[in-house]
């Protein structure tokens, strides 16, 4: 403990009149401002990252949807997804320790599925959340085992998965805050979308969406896709 961070402060108790030897020294030392190794203040939160595991599309596909979303929030209002940033989510993790990053990192590079395609070939729109987003007829079966055993190895490595209790239904967020909730959707021109990797994301919301960051990339195995 630096020096500079320690104030004493002292008061003698001496009573009037002979009392002899009766006297009392009180000390106390207050420590102000005292931080931790890691700079942080004794008690605080430590720094959080809110970071999520997904599937990301290549350049040709997320220009497509990003079409799709931008017309269909022209016609019906909302909110569009950017280019840039959409993406199929696997496991929503939330809010984590920066220190514990790397125990994350641990937990998925143990994951061990094989590689495979995927085609999005509907739209459709949740009326409860207001949102309209393109699915998949047919999840491929190594999609849902590579969701699986993803929550499972998190969940050993003890990070709670949002949702962890429900059916996996894999979807691609394209438009958020949907206004005209009864408007014609588009046609779904089905598109092929390969995935030999997923990856690990760090979200920052702002007034304008969230902007995403890839910390971390997890190849899938080669095999049969």
């Amino acid at each position: 403990m630096s020096p500079d961070s320690v104030n004493i402060k002292g008061k003698t108790n001496e009573k009037l009149g002979y009392l002899g030897r009766q006297k009392a020294i009180e000390a106390q030392a207050v420590s102000s401002n005292v931080r931790s190794e890691s700079g942080q203040q004794p008690g605080a939160r430590p720094e959080q990252a809110r970071v999520f595991f997904a599937l990301w599309p290549q350049p040709e596909v997320a220009r497509y949807l990003a079409d799709v979303a931008d017309s269909v929030a022209t016609r019906a209002g909302g909110r569009a997804t950017r280019q840039a940033a959409i993406h199929l989510t696997l496991a929503f993790i939330g809010d984590v320790p920066i220190e514990r990053l790397p125990d994350l990192e641990r937990a998925a590079r143990a994951v061990r599925c094989e590689a495979f395609d995927l085609t999005l070939d509907r739209f459709g729109l949740w009326r409860h959340n207001c949102i309209f987003q393109a699915g998949c007829s047919v999840p491929p079966a190594a999609l849902a085992a590579l969701s699986a055993a993803l929550t499972v190895a998190l969940s050993a490595a003890g990070f709670a998965v949002a949702d962890a209790r429900r059916t996996f239904i894999p979807h691609v967020t394209l438009v958020r805050k949907l206004v005209a909730l009864d408007a014609e959707l588009p046609e779904c021109e089905p598109v092929a979308w390969s995935n030999r990797q997923f990856v690990l994301v760090r979200s920052t919301p702002s007034a304008h969406g969230s902007s995403y960051r890839t910390i971390a990339e997890f190849p899938l195995l080669a095999g049969s896709r």
